[in-house]
């Protein structure tokens, strides 16, 4: 059953519901079942016809046949699977105040475009050939914070520009509808315009750029951290349809006019299987982290940002850094004061500091967040140096350990004296 790419239950479901349809039929010889195996089999594992045939005892024209028969069938099932499904703010920001929350309230997803290897006529080829040194179709895709898929464009030639695609997307009478009030993330790659909301360019983006306890410097630092963050699962979605569907990832053997309705397909075959459980080929978010994963899309959107979306993602990004600092924490009184006493001895707090943080932990505060404040400082560079050197690798200087009243009195102390 691995190499259809599902558990067992989901696959005889899929069949129930293809017969059901009346999408698919059990022939004299062939049954539902048999016709959804060759078809899996090919786009899951990227065998052959030839392959197939020799494994199920069919001759390639069978196999080619129910091929092209399944096809259709998935296609046309694709828009009862590839849909929106909610335009409520999603639990993974609402659940996550003073990151996610309310900064990014009424956003419903992410979208982003991939570029998927092809076969064309060597007349087309250059047509075909964009950012990468092989064919490619250029498919935009717009996913949930679930990873479902809830609208995919595939069949643009590799060298199209993703801004032109979106275009293309949001001016089909049926293509990309973005509810009132609502709106997608994307990368840089993409202008600010009504209903999507990009990073500032020229400021630090991708997740490696922060890491090591890069923190943002800046308040387009900060949000292009956060917005990273989350833009993230269109990256995350793309790695689980091509990590399940071999044939994405490969130089394809089948007609160019059936090209696009494979990806069509894997997209729809990807919310089945999510739809009835957790999927194996998916990596967690923190596997994923580690992976840092980064899009490739080095030309800008040159068109002019919509003002009125231009502002709201510079309210966003002011709103994200005034918070950052502005909690009743014992520790902001700590660094505001510490910008007025620049010749305390550093060796006697940072000690005390230190020492509270390892052995008394009673609430929980993001240090480094509030360090900052003060990095310009004499002050605050003594403590992130200090900590930085002494428990680098522990945790201490990312910033996920925490600092008690004890230390605010110890600290307190020594100025005192």
């Amino acid at each position: 059953m691995r190499e259809l790419r599902m558990s067992r239950p989901v696959f005889y479901k899929l069949c129930a519901r293809l017969r059901e349809r009346g999408l698919l039929v059990d022939t004299l010889h062939v049954s539902v079942e048999e016709q959804l195996a060759m078809f899996l089999k090919i786009v899951g594992k990227y065998h052959t016809h030839s392959y197939v045939a020799i494994a199920m005892w069919r001759s390639g024209w069978t196999v080619s046949t129910y091929f092209n028969t399944v096809l259709r069938a998935i296609v046309k099932l694709a828009h009862e699977l590839i849909y929106v499904r909610s335009i409520s703010t999603h639990p993974k920001i609402t659940e996550s105040p003073d990151k996610f929350y309310p900064y990014f309230e009424g956003c419903i997803g992410a979208l982003d475009g991939t570029h998927i290897k092809t076969c064309v006529p060597a007349k087309s080829v250059d047509r075909f050939r964009g950012c990468k040194s092989y064919p490619t179709q250029n498919v935009l895709a717009v996913v949930d914070f679930d990873l479902h898929f809830t609208y995919v464009l595939a069949g643009w030639e590799g060298s199209a520009h993703d801004s032109l695609v979106l275009q293309d997307a949001l001016s089909r009478p049926n293509g990309l509808k973005i509810p009132e009030g609502k709106f997608y993330l994307a990368d840089a790659g993409y202008a600010t315009r009504l209903g999507i909301l990009p990073p500032y360019r020229e400021v630090r983006y991708h997740l490696k750029e922060f890491h090591r306890a890069q923190d943002p410097k800046c308040l387009k630092e900060l949000f292009n951290h956060r917005h990273s963050q989350l833009r993230t699962t269109v990256e995350r979605a793309f790695g689980a349809l091509k990590n399940c569907f071999k044939i994405l990832s490969n130089k394809p053997f089948i007609p160019l006019k059936s090209q696009a309705k494979v990806v069509i397909v894997c997209c729809a075959l990807h919310n089945w299987i999510l739809d009835d459980g957790p999927d194996e080929f998916i990596y967690d978010e923190p596997t994923w982290y580690n992976h840092l994963p980064r899009s490739k899309n080095c030309v800008s959107d040159r068109q002019a940002d919509v003002r009125e979306w231009a502002a709201k993602r510079d309210s966003i990004a002011q709103q994200m850094w005034n918070d950052r600092f502005n909690n009743d924490s014992p520790l902001d009184k700590l660094t505001e004061s510490s910008t007025d006493t620049p010749n305390v001895p550093a060796n006697s707090i940072v000690c005390n500091l230190t020492l509270s943080i390892v052995n008394y932990q009673p609430e929980q505060v993001h240090l480094r967040n509030y360090l900052n404040a003060a990095l310009d400082q004499s002050f605050g560079t003594w403590v992130t140096d200090y900590l930085g050197a002494k428990y680098r690798g522990t945790g201490v200087d990312d910033g996920v350990e925490t600092c008690g009243i004890l230390a605010m009195l110890q600290v307190e102390s020594i100025w005192m004296n």
